[in-house]
This record gives structure tokens, C-alpha cells and sequence, in this order.
């Protein structure tokens, strides 16, 4: 979740949303997203809305505190529940990111999301994520959630080559995000992802390669592999600037991609959605999949983002802000965007060209129903999927991913 907030118009005191937002809400998926933002240190190319310990002294006191922090996330569920009124939907899914999660106790999160089950119910199959550290869990813990109701876990692996780590500034060893897949598995959760990032500086293709063996050996049932991007205002961004590490280029970014592709499709893994591979449908993401299809779902948390029926907002950065909001029974909202029938068909196409099932053309205008005729004859576009009235990315396509979405947009 980036740390730069958008512009927008005032979110309503009471957090109420416009009539139309709810218009056939029963047919929409409906999620929730958790952000939990404390982290022990900060990772060196991190650029979301996170907080060390010593970042929060001073600025916030109990406000801003994890210690009663799935107090304060709960507030913000049950106003969920006022402003959504009748709506009818059970969760589908529940997504708890960060930060690190994992540095709350256990019963936090279970608490938090026990509010969500009875605030809203949660459908009988929904998906239960967190995200953790390696060095953040242990048996015990990974017991405590699986028994409290969670079905995922997202563990970040980011490298297996310690160099890499250290540039990252991860502070988990080589070895032990492999031990955390074993321990879920025995903890009796049957679907694990593993985060790798590729294009660290000084990291080399065997490097990578090393990494993916690691992950795919360790036997989760999702991987996803994100290019590094180095965002102004970081440490890494900082450290490249003074020329103490190297900046990895594009072209060996699209090289790391096609060795991830090659080795997690040997491996039986199959993508779905440009950054994504899972070993059978059971395994994707369907909390990631709401995002990429345009479905509802509620971000608690500082800074945490939302969509509902077309409206778009977005909550106070701080932690103290946030729970100070909450504390006075307002929205802890710091501005939303409705969006008009325009910005959805474009965003449709732009999340929608990501997944393995592509975008139906009839999105598209005549400029880009041409364009996407000129990418198929370029090798970006399948041609049978087009023939049968979709936009597919080819393998060649996902690396120029970002250029297609604009010729298809124009």
C-alpha cells in the first residue's frame, strides 16, 4: 500500500456513501482488507505506509500504538458495518497486510477478524489471509491462527542468496522462509504463498534462479515473483544515488521474468496474473482477484484504500490520526473519488489485460479495438483469444504489459 495519498473530494464525517454505490451490491464479491502498519525495522526499498517503533515515539502516543491497536481496527469494522447498512454480503475474503501483521499477537488478529465474522458473517468458503515475516512466526503462532479461522498465509521470502537480503535489508536468514511453508503446512493450512522479488541490485541470474529452486522446493501452492522498483525517498533510492550499489536495468528485469516463468511453469505452476503463478485454481488468490475485477471490498487501517460500487476512498495515513478519528465516531477518510462510467471501462482494461483471462475487446474504443489488431500481429496479443472476442497477453506481451494497456486505452 503506497505511502503518497491521491487528491480527492471530503469523505463524510459519517463515512456515508452515495446511493448508487450500493445499486446491485448482492451480485458483487465483497472483501475486506486489514492493514496492520508496524514493522520491527524498515526494509531499505520500502515505500508503504509503515512505522518502526522508534518512527511512532512521540508522535501519537496510545493513539498510536499497537498495543490496542485491533481495539481501534475493530471501531473502524463496526462503522464499516453502519455505512454499508443492510447490504446482505458475507465476506468472501480477508486480506490482513502491512507492515507486519505477524508482529501483533495472534489473538489480535484472530479478534479482528472474529468482528468481521460478526459484523458481516463470512461466506462458508472464504478465503482468511495474512502476510508474515519468516522471522515473525513460529509453530505456535501459525496453530493459534489457523484454529482462529485463517486459510492463507503469505510468507516474504524476497531471496535465498543472503547478499540479496542484505541489500533489501530483510532481516530473516536464508532457509527460514522454507521452514515457514513446512510449519504452515503442519499447522494445517493448506494454501501458502511465497513474496520473491527480482532485480535487487548486485543480484545475479543464478542468484534468481537459486531463489525461485528455493521457493518451488519449499512447496508452496502460490508464488509471486514483482520486479524491484526503487522509489524516491528510500534508503535503496538513496544508496543508488551515492553509487554504492548498481540500478538494475529493464532488460534484466525482463530477463529475471522469463527465468521465473520457465522454472515456476516446469514446476507445474501456472499464471494467472502477470506477477502471480499458482498450482491449480484452488491456489490463486481470489482476495488479489477482487482487486483485479473490480469488486468491493473495505481497506481498515491507516492509510488503507477501499472500493465500493464505483466510489473510491482512502483513510488518514497516521496511525494516531486514525485512531483519534475513530476514537471521536467520525470516518478516519481523508478523501474519495467517485468514478464516472469512463474512468471504470479504462481501469477494467487496465487490471483486467493483467489476468490470464484477459479483457473483453467490446471495452475497447475503435482506436484501441485497432490497437489491439496491431499487437496481436506484433506477438503481445493471443491470437485465438482474439478471435474469440478477448485481449490475452503472450509471454511477450506480460513484459511489455504496461505499453499494451496504453495502446489499448488510447
Amino acid at each position: 500500500m503506497p505511502s503518497v495519498l491521491p487528491d480527492g473530494e471530503p469523505v463524510p464525517e459519517d463515512g456515508a456513501l452515495p446511493p448508487q454505490a450500493l445499486a446491485g451490491a448482492a451480485a458483487r464479491p465483497l472483501g475486506f482488507y486489514l492493514h496492520v502498519p508496524y514493522c520491527a525495522t524498515r526494509c531499505g526499498y520500502c515505500d508503504f505506509n509503515t512505522y518502526t517503533a522508534s518512527e511512532l515515539r512521540g508522535s501519537g502516543g496510545a493513539l498510536a500504538s499497537r498495543d490496542n491497536y485491533a481495539d481501534v481496527l475493530v471501531d473502524e469494522i463496526r462503522l464499516a458495518r453502519k455505512v454499508l447498512g443492510d447490504d446482505p454480503r458475507h465476506a468472501a475474503t480477508v486480506f490482513v497486510g502491512g507492515g507486519t501483521p505477524t508482529l501483533l499477537p495472534a489473538a489480535d488478529l484472530v479478534r479482528m477478524l472474529g468482528a468481521i465474522r460478526d459484523e458481516f458473517g463470512l461466506a462458508a468458503d472464504a478465503e482468511i489471509t495474512t502476510e508474515a515475516n519468516p522471522e515473525s512466526v513460529d509453530p505456535a503462532y501459525l496453530a493459534e491462527l489457523r484454529a482462529g479461522g485463517f486459510t492463507r498465509m503469505s510468507f516474504g521470502m524476497q531471496s535465498a542468496r543472503q547478499h540479496v537480503l542484505r541489500v533489501l535489508d530483510r532481516t530473516h536468514t536464508p532457509g527460514r522462509p522454507e521452514a515457514c511453508v513446512a510449519e504452515a503446512r503442519a499447522a494445517g493450512f493448506e494454501h501458502v504463498n511465497l513474496d520473491l522479488i527480482y532485480g535487487t541490485p548486485g543480484e545475479s541470474d543464478d542468484d534468481w534462479r537459486a531463489s525461485l529452486d528455493a521457493a518451488i522446493g519449499a512447496g508452496p501452492d502460490h508464488v509471486s515473483a514483482y520486479a524491484l522498483i526503487v522509489e524516491e525517498g528510500t534508503q535503496l533510492a538513496r544508496r543508488i544515488r551515492r553509487g554504492e550499489v548498481p540500478m538494475t536495468d529493464d532488460d534484466e528485469h525482463a530477463d529475471r521474468y522469463l527465468i521465473a516463468d520457465e522454472r515456476l511453469s516446469a514446476a507445474g505452476f501456472r499464471w494467472y496474473e502477470v506477477s502471480n503463478w499458482a498450482t491449480a485454481e484452488a491456489g490463486r488468490c481470489r482476495h488479489n482477484e477482487l482487486y483485479w475485477t473490480g469488486a468491493d471490498w473495505w481497506g481498515a487501517g491507516p492509510g488503507a484504500h477501499s472500493h465500493v460500487g464505483g466510489v473510491r476512498w482512502w483513510n488518514v495515513k497516521h496511525p494516531g490520526a486514525y485512531a483519534q478519528a475513530l476514537a471521536e465516531s467520525r470516518s478516519p477518510g481523508a478523501g474519495r473519488e467517485v468514478l464516472v462510467a469512463e474512468d471504470r471501462r479504462v481501469e477494467r482494461i487496465l487490471l483486467e489485460l493483467r489476468l490470464s483471462a484477459g479483457c473483453p475487446l467490446d471495452l475497447l474504443t475503435e482506436a484501441g479495438a485497432k490497437a489491439a489488431v496491431r499487437a496481436v500481429g506484433e506477438g503481445l496479443l493471443e491470437p485465438a483469444a482474439h478471435e474469440a472476442g478477448r485481449a490475452v497477453l503472450t509471454l511477450r506481451g506480460r513484459l511489455l504489459a504496461d505499453a499494451v494497456v496504453r495502446d489499448l486505452t488510447d
